[in-house]
């Protein structure tokens, strides 16, 4: 429960603004090229590695803990939402710009301490269920967050919208906030020393582990970033795209998160990411057919389905990846590491696919992303470490 509530409480106020708002300015008139251009928000989930160490050291020093970072940081979040509430998401541009990043800022620091717990917590063969609960969490985040604000928007306008979800943050993460911290802890080293990144980098198989992370999802943002506006310009209303995007995360976003755990732990880590690399090339293709010849609404409502499906079976997967990588002596740091260098091309692709798709259209993108998805997840296969695709699941099992 407090694992599910701490990523939840990290979710809505992220979905909120990554899937709901950039709907709602294309409704309102907002050009492709501007919203694209939203992903230079993800800068700090793409650079929190530089202060990753910081929040470790902390987070295990009894003046601060992690609870005291977890709730500063959301404290900065929900005043975030309370004053984008007073302003216009279009007449105030120039205004929500810095809160949002503000917001951001916070997100992401919030999420090195929720990552560096996760690890601390969950031992090798609980992780791919403990990452099938962050994967769920998202889900629902997504139905709450963006979904959620989505309808209430239409239904109560934009400022009692967000009023609803700041109250929501703030009553999620109470199980955490209540639960004391070295409950189900697993036994740290008692050597930990200073958390740093060279001391990720000299591990045997860093460098090839992170190059995996930087290539694997190198072609999801010239899609990600464009799926929503794309629906907008196809005919859907804004409570449609909200239940589709809604409807999939709590059906199969859920549903998937637990797939991916079971077919991890019947299959290896390994094969699980070769079915999810040829469903991702096969999605992203047929994004290209609708965009270029046309599809009937309810297959274009199916491939979002199948698309979300798949971003959240990934989740899992990637996740357990980067767990049994990380070392206990700075569970943070690493897991963080690898989990920003996932997002450095997310972010870039969603800025690139904006401007792509603004001049050339949308088909090119996907054609893009289909090529990409295929040559690049072979490539990230090859880099795994052999140590990260045969680590038993078992108690037993640690990183040193």
């Amino acid at each position: 429960m407090a694992l599910v509530g701490l990523y939840l409480a990290q979710a809505v106020p992220l979905y909120l603004v990554a899937a709901a708002l950039p709907p709602i300015l294309r409704a309102n008139g907002i050009g492709l090229d501007v919203i694209g251009g939203l992903g230079i928000l993800l800068a700090p989930w793409v650079l929190k590695a530089l202060w990753a160490p910081w929040v470790d050291r902390y987070s295990h020093d009894p003046r601060v803990g992690r609870k005291v970072i977890v709730g500063g940081c959301l404290l900065i979040t929900i005043g975030g939402i309370l004053t984008l509430s007073t302003l216009d998401p279009v007449t105030d541009a120039a205004i929500f710009f810095p809160i949002l990043m503000a917001m951001s800022l916070s997100s992401a620091t919030q999420d090195i301490a929720s990552d560096g717990w996760a690890v601390e917590h969950l031992a090798p063969a609980d992780q791919p269920g403990g990452n099938a609960l962050q994967g769920s969490a998202v889900a629902l985040g997504v139905v709450i967050g963006g979904s959620g604000t989505l309808v209430l928007y239409d239904l109560i306008g934009w400022t009692e919208t967000l009023w609803v979800m700041a109250g929501l943050t703030a009553l999620l993460v109470l199980p955490f906030l209540r639960l004391p911290e070295t409950v189900g802890q697993r036994p740290l080293p008692a050597d930990r020393g200073k958390p740093g990144l060279l001391r990720f980098l000299s591990v045997e198989g860093a460098w090839a582990m992170l190059a995996f992370a930087l290539i694997f999802r190198l072609p999801e943002g010239l899609v990600k970033a464009l799926e929503q506006p794309f629906l907008v310009d196809q005919g859907f209303t804004l409570s449609q795209i909200g239940a589709i995007s809604g409807g999939s995360a709590a059906a199969v976003g859920l549903f998937g998160a637990m797939v991916g755990a079971w077919l991890i732990r019947l299959w290896g880590l390994l094969p699980f990411l070769i079915l999810l690399i040829c469903g991702r090339t096969l999605a992203f293709g047929a994004f290209y057919v609708a965009a270029t010849t046309g599809i009937e609404p309810w297959m274009l409502i199916a491939l979002s389905v199948f698309d979300t499906f798949l971003r959240y079976i990934e989740i899992v997967g990637l996740f357990t990846a980067f767990m049994r990588f990380a070392s206990l002596r700075q569970a943070a740091t690493d897991f963080t590491l690898l989990t920003s260098a996932t997002l450095l091309m997310y972010m870039i692709g969603g800025i690139v696919a904006g401007q792509l798709a603004e001049a050339m259209g949308y088909g090119p993108v996907f054609l893009t992303a289909a090529l990409l998805s295929g040559i690049a997840g072979w490539i990230a296969l090859i880099l795994l470490p052999a140590r990260v695709r045969a680590t038993p699941l078992s108690p037993a099992t640690e990183t040193s």
